[in-house]
């Protein structure tokens, strides 16, 4: 009885499998499945078409003629002419890469050590009013910078520091403190407390838990605050050009359009200018790009 049970099992399964009604089902679904990948497959290469066209185009055009530019603006250059890259450094290039580069490492140390230190401060120890004090924090991001730009200038001028290095950190420190201590402190919220009361045991003060222990365990989410912060500080146009006046400590993207905007505009040396300002984020983002995509995962998805 128990194997004329097993065949019969058996047979209504066989039958089962070639019921034609759930073959065509599975099917249809089959074909779903690959026309959705197929979708998905030519919308990232779209995607990616729009992305990389753009900057290869800028290369390119970099090596051309100023004729070749004007008369096939989208062709291939005649000829890989590195000429232009001379030019460009000729022209201030290097002098606007290096205030840039003077920014944006003042500006990103700045703002990474302050606000590492405020979300520690509203995670780690008791203190009074830390939840207004959060809000108030927080509230930061939505002042927008237009708006303050005419209490700014009075301010900095007062300060001394107008059109000078120090009126761009200070303002793209302020400015950016709200967003990446809110950041770094949906990280900290999650770290063990354990460790924390362990050092303490051990005799170890705050500074020392914060250098030694938080900050080491904050990494991912501290790399994604400094690329963040780095983006941010090389391709800011506004302050930069309302901030600082003398060419001489003029940013990259101020620089850049002081080069395109004159009578007679050298394409191949704005279009190297604009290549050399692109490459070092370009290769940061790459190199970065695990511990990027970690520490935003890890703080703003908790």
């Amino acid at each position: 009885m128990a194997e004329t049970s097993t065949v019969a099992i058996v047979t209504q399964g066989a039958r089962r499998d070639r019921d034609p009604r759930r073959a065509v089902t599975a099917n249809r679904t089959d074909a779903l499945r690959l026309i959705g990948r197929l979708l998905l497959v030519g919308f990232l290469a779209g995607l990616a078409i729009v992305v990389i066209y753009p900057i290869l185009w800028m290369v390119l055009s970099s090596f051309k003629t100023n004729g070749e530019i004007l008369q096939n603006p989208f062709g291939w250059p005649s000829a890989l002419n590195a000429d232009s890259y001379g030019r460009a450094l000729d022209s201030g290039v290097g002098t606007y890469l290096l205030n840039s580069v003077i920014v944006t490492a003042a500006s990103v140390v700045s703002t990474t050590l302050l606000s590492a230190w405020a979300a520690y401060g509203l995670t780690r120890i008791t203190i009074p009013f830390s939840r207004t004090i959060l809000f108030v924090i927080v509230g930061g991001l939505m002042l927008a910078p237009t708006v303050a730009v005419i209490p700014l200038v009075r301010l900095l001028q007062s300060w001394g520091i107008y059109d000078s290095y120090w009126a761009l950190i200070v303002l793209y420190t302020a400015f950016r403190i709200p967003f990446t201590t809110f950041l770094i402190r949906s990280y900290m919220v999650d770290l063990p407390v354990e460790v924390d009361e362990a050092a303490v045991l051990d005799g170890a003060r705050n500074s020392q838990i914060f250098w030694r222990i938080t900050l080491p365990m904050s990494a991912p989410i501290i790399t994604s605050a400094v690329i963040l912060q780095i983006l941010f500080a090389w391709n800011e146009y506004l302050f930069a050009l309302i901030f600082v006046g003398d060419d001489a400590l003029k940013t990259l993207p101020v620089g850049l359009a002081t080069l395109s905007s004159r009578s007679v505009t050298d394409f191949p040396a704005v279009f190297a200018g604009m290549t050399i300002a692109a490459v070092p984020m370009i290769v940061l983002f790459f190199v970065c790009q695990k511990y990027f995509i970690r520490g935003l995962a890890d703080g703003i998805g908790k």
